[in-house]
């Protein structure tokens, strides 16, 4: 190589990163509002949150990533809907302590940066933050080739939510009798692809074109690309109805993980599966990779991803609620004596 050595030379390529700054700011500005006081740009991210009747604000910080989902979008190169998938994980674990999400930041690392494919992968994270009303402040691209491939990328984020300490949802009011809201995902969200792709790439050789009978017509790559839905509408509503005791969302660990975390000692769940009809592609991956009924209620949400714990007497009101604003919830199951989950 003649002449002096440069950044770009090493596999970092500075003007590659501004233009995708550029390209990203118009897709940031629609998450603004009243509380965000600077652009992009800063070396940070000022925010002043609104405290009009709350009496003693408590900040709850939520981060998560959207792990090997990406490879999906790799292999359809595809990239502008995992970033909604990265606010959701977050924003769904904030709201569930009862908060109001007020901004988000999103890391994106990758081997070479592509001013295109990272405007892409923002203006999904900003769809994102437009869906759970939070500010997308600020953000890092950072290009480290060498540890990634040129054309990979990793993604992760967090949310910080504001909520008054009187209105801390922590599930510690939950008693036997109480009943399970549950409310609808519209597929596989983003946990349990490491199993996904072993099931359906490897064991059963099929591509991320197939599209496989019952899926609507839609490839494989359609439907698992499918951005996880955001409930920050939702639990607004149930918050303007009652104070449910515990809200639950349910992510990497399905069922059997998530709804003890909320259950004070000696007390459990029983969950009724018949009440909701799961989405094909679950019965798809159960079928092929011949997976025993608890495991999948071990490892994916089953077409529930947040569930609402209430008082037997809220609940058909916080479902007429929730109906009205076209959401299909039902009462999946209720609180029960002795620890653990049970689906039946």
């Amino acid at each position: 190589m003649d002449g002096k050595l440069t950044y770009k030379d090493a596999g970092v390529d500075t003007k590659e990163g501004e233009r995708a700054v550029k390209l990203m700011k118009e897709h940031v500005k629609k998450t603004f509002d009243g509380g965000v006081l600077t652009g992009l740009g800063g070396f940070g991210s000022l925010y002043m949150p609104d405290l009009a009747g709350i009496s003693a604000p408590v900040l709850v910080a939520g981060t998560d990533g959207v792990g090997t989902k990406l490879m999906i979008a790799f292999m359809m190169d595809k990239h502008d809907t995992v970033g909604q998938d990265c606010v959701a994980m977050c924003v769904n674990d904030v709201i569930c302590q009862g908060a109001k999400p007020l901004f988000f930041i999103d890391y994106i690392a990758t081997g070479r940066v592509d001013a295109d494919k990272i405007a892409a992968i923002v203006g999904g994270v900003a769809d994102g933050c437009v869906l759970g009303e939070c500010a997308l402040v600020g953000g890092e691209t950072a290009e480290m080739p060498g540890l990634y491939k040129a054309d990979e990328y990793d993604l992760a984020g967090f949310c910080v939510g504001l909520v008054d300490r009187d209105r801390i949802i922590d599930g510690k009011n939950v008693k036997e009798g109480d009943v399970i809201i549950g409310i609808k995902s519209n597929g596989l969200h983003s946990n349990g692809f490491s199993l996904v792709r072993k099931v359906l790439f490897d064991k059963a050789g099929l591509t991320a074109s197939d599209k496989p009978d019952g899926l609507g017509g839609l490839s494989l790559g359609e439907i698992l690309l499918t951005p996880t839905r955001i409930y920050t509408k939702q639990v607004r509503t149930i918050l303007g109805r009652t104070q449910p005791k515990a809200l639950i969302h349910i992510t990497g660990g399905g069922f059997y993980e998530n709804i003890p975390r909320v259950m004070p000692a000696g007390l459990g769940a029983r969950i009724r599966k018949e009440t909701w009809v799961r989405p094909k592609i679950f019965d798809l991956i159960q079928s092929l990779g011949d997976i025993d009924e608890k495991e999948m209620f071990s490892t994916f949400n089953m077409g529930i991803a947040l569930m609402a714990i209430v008082d037997k007497s809220a609940a058909t009101p916080v479902i007429e609620l929730l109906a009205a604003e076209g959401e299909a919830a039902a009462v999946i199951g209720e609180v029960s004596l002795g620890a653990g989950v049970t689906v039946w």
